[in-house]
């Protein structure tokens, strides 16, 4: 189908739903794609690789940014909570984009939702996407100003809780000029930890001890400033250039607990501190060129540094003494590098698109041990990657085949001890559809895990008296194959998704327990692996057409995990759901999630359980709202230990229960042209060292 043929089906199903903006040209820099199937429920397009979401007026009336517009499409599966900054899909990150362009959530964030025509969601991502779960592609028109002011304060109003934002646009022909920054604020939440842990020796004697919370704090402030410069010339040219510096001002987590032992010792006080703290400054230069015959061709380098702290304090002693039972301190400090270059190239058909690229990426990593007597431990790692991938269109039928090639090296200089290895990345998924309201769609996927810095440095670690922790540099990098079959589906006023999803990891990177004299030591290895299947079924509804839709997502998960000495189960429910209210200028929107609980080694382990509830009210260029996090509920998160050498149980409880009010200005003026964004991200993510804690 031409590019008159697809405006026009557009135009047509948009008019159908009575869209308001039916009539607006499509956006000159959105990328070309295949047909699409168009289903009669309003908003939604089926194409063969993904859903494509319209924003209604009632969507662009009630968002003052990105991210709001995206929380209210009510996308079944996602999980979108602006106060939090979290976009997210059964418990999985979410790569964002702008225009086919890798962003981030403050760029999303920045977006004018008037600006955005259309938000593909992508679920079985192909490999030019480099791994990611599931992709969300924003596609941007030119807005009709010559700048933009975008700023949002979200303050709690009993806990210092909050989050803050300011993005500035200016415009100047084919240039435009971007600042902005943002500040999260978490100071001194009221925490309790429960903890209950048994351990077992190699003899069959055990001891337990049980924790009893005493109370603790929890801090978690940071900022992050940004500046960049683009030049677009439609259809043609892009280049970008950013400058950005994240800041953690405090990441720490401070326990006080009376510790109970079971061979009938005397009760101590227990004190648990562990966090970190660091900058990261990074420059990113991006360049796109569109070449004849529909071809693009995208280079982008980034590069970042990171230079920080991780702390981690434990001591035991008796109420009566203030001589420590176990005192034991972890202090590291790093100065970690990355840098990292991606090269693909794009050719298009009419029925067709084939995608090849490269990419490298490097990381040097010097950690300092003030715990050890100062000493300096230096990693190295590269990895290299190329691949190409087809996509093809036979009537109903489309096709998608690639291939991927990984290389991967890591060294410890101290040690001379590392590991290097090839692996392959195949990829391909089959779509066919039925009619317009049914589609089928089968997809399999594969990537590669390297070990992390803190899996495999050598440099020893004591968590408690009891326990160390030891990382393994002969560890290898895994691999992870996932089948995927879903089924999509739409009736009037209701449309979703049902599949089913089968994972296999056959060497994960996991952690592994064993004595050592008397110490307990935990350290990785490349295990047997994890084996889960999932049914989920993700449904939209329109219960009042234009007032009232909800949303949600539904799986049940069960998981086996072998390893060395052991051999687990695991089976639960997760999901969201949401519920959005408009009319009138008001937006009353309802939320709930529930976390999975992931088998990983001989641990399970959950996020968070959370519930809110926002109503806000647009007038002109404001926005004011009022909300509750945690309205109903209890917050949980934690995990439970099932090895037999140490099983134990660890439940998290903050004191989130609260009200907050938020305040959005927006301000637009002259005639601004479209935003720049990158195709492609090469991915220069910064290692930071962990200190051990329990």
């Amino acid at each position: 189908m031409n590019r008159i043929k697809y405006l026009a089906t557009v135009i047509l199903t948009t008019a159908s739903a009575g869209m308001a903006d039916a009539q607006t040209p499509a956006d000159s820099s959105a990328v070309h794609e295949l047909d699409e199937i168009v289903i009669e429920a309003p908003r939604l397009v089926r194409k063969a690789d993904m859903d494509v979401y319209y924003p209604s007026g009632s969507a662009v009336e009630h968002s003052k940014n990105g991210v709001q517009l995206l929380s209210n499409l009510m996308i079944p599966s996602l999980s979108v909570i602006d106060a939090m900054g979290r976009v997210e899909a059964a418990g999985r990150p979410v790569q964002l984009r702008i225009n086919g362009r890798e962003s981030s959530v403050d760029q999303v964030r920045a977006l004018l939702p008037e600006s955005i025509k259309r938000v593909e969601w992508i679920d079985s991502p192909g490999l030019r996407y480099k791994g990611a779960d599931y992709v969300l592609n924003f596609i941007v028109s030119n807005p009709d100003a010559g700048g933009s002011l975008q700023t949002m304060a979200q303050p709690a109003l009993n806990q210092a809780w909050g989050f803050y934002f300011a993005d500035l646009k200016l415009n100047s022909g084919r240039s435009q000029f971007e600042a902005g920054a943002n500040f999260k604020l978490t100071n001194k939440i009221k925490t309790h930890r429960d903890y209950t842990e048994r351990f077992t020796f190699t003899d069959g004697t055990s001891i337990t001890r049980n924790e009893t919370s005493r109370g603790g704090t929890m801090d978690n402030t940071m900022g992050r400033a940004w500046a960049s410069y683009s030049y677009v010339r439609p259809d043609t040219t892009v280049v970008m250039i950013e400058a950005s510096a994240g800041h953690s001002f405090t990441d720490r987590f401070a326990y006080d607990g009376l510790l109970q032992l079971s061979d009938g010792s005397a009760d101590r006080l227990l004190s648990d501190v562990h966090g970190s703290g660091g900058t990261t400054p990074s420059l990113s230069a991006y360049w796109e060129q569109h070449l004849p015959r529909r071809q693009t061709l995208v280079v982008d380098f980034t590069g970042s540094f990171y230079t920080g702290r991780s702390y981690s304090d434990y001591v035991e002693r008796l109420p009566q003494d203030a001589t420590p039972l176990t005192d034991v301190h972890t202090y590291i400090k790093d100065r970690n590098q990355a840098y990292a270059v991606e090269a693909n190239y794009i050719k298009r058909w009419d029925e067709g698109r084939f995608t090849a690229g490269a990419s490298y990426s490097a990381n040097r990593n010097r950690s300092v041990y003030a715990s050890l007597g100062g000493r300096v431990f230096h990693q190295r790692q590269d990895k290299a990657y190329i691949f190409a991938e087809y996509l093809r269109r036979i009537r109903k039928v489309t096709v998608t085949a690639g291939l991927g090639l990984q290389y991967t090296d890591f060294l410890f200089r101290e040690t001379d001890q590392g590991n290097t290895s090839w692996d392959l990345r195949p990829q391909a998924s089959v779509a066919y559809a039925i009619n317009q309201r049914h589609q089928l769609r089968l997809s399999f996927e594969s990537w590669q895990a390297t070990p992390s810095l803190g899996e495999s440095n050598v440099a020893p670690q004591q968590i408690d008296g009891f326990q160390w922790r030891v990382g393994n540099p002969d560890l290898h990098t895994s691999s992870s194959y996932m089948l995927t079959l879903r089924y999509n589906f739409s009736v009037p006023r209701l449309n979703g998704t049902f599949g089913i999803r089968a994972f296999t990891s056959p060497d994960a990177i996991t952690p592994l327990l064993y004595w050592a004299d008397d110490r307990l030591i935990t350290t990785y290895e490349n295990s047997r692996g994890l084996q889960n299947l999932s049914f989920f079924i993700a449904p939209q509804i329109d219960i009042v057409p234009g007032w009232l839709m909800a949303s949600g997502y539904v799986q049940y998960r069960a998981e086996r995990m072998r390893g060395t000495g052991y051999k687990l189960y695991n089976r639960n429910w997760s999901g969201n759901a949401t519920v959005t209210l408009m009319h009138w200028g008001f937006a009353l929107t309802g939320r709930y999630l529930r976390s999975q609980h992931d088998l990983w080694g001989e641990k399970i382990s959950w996020g968070e359980n959370l519930s809110m509830i926002e109503l806000t009210y647009g007038w002109r260029d404001w926005q004011f709202g009022a909300g509750m996090i945690m309205p109903f509920g209890r917050y949980d998160q934690g995990s439970r230990m099932l090895s037999k050498w140490n099983t134990n149980e660890q439940h998290m409880r903050l004191d989130m229960r609260m009200p907050f009010i938020n305040v959005s200005y927006n301000i637009r003026w002259g005639r601004q042209r479209r935003d720049a964004s990158k195709m492609v991200k090469a991915d220069a993510s910064v290692d930071t060292s962990t200190a051990a804690g329990r």
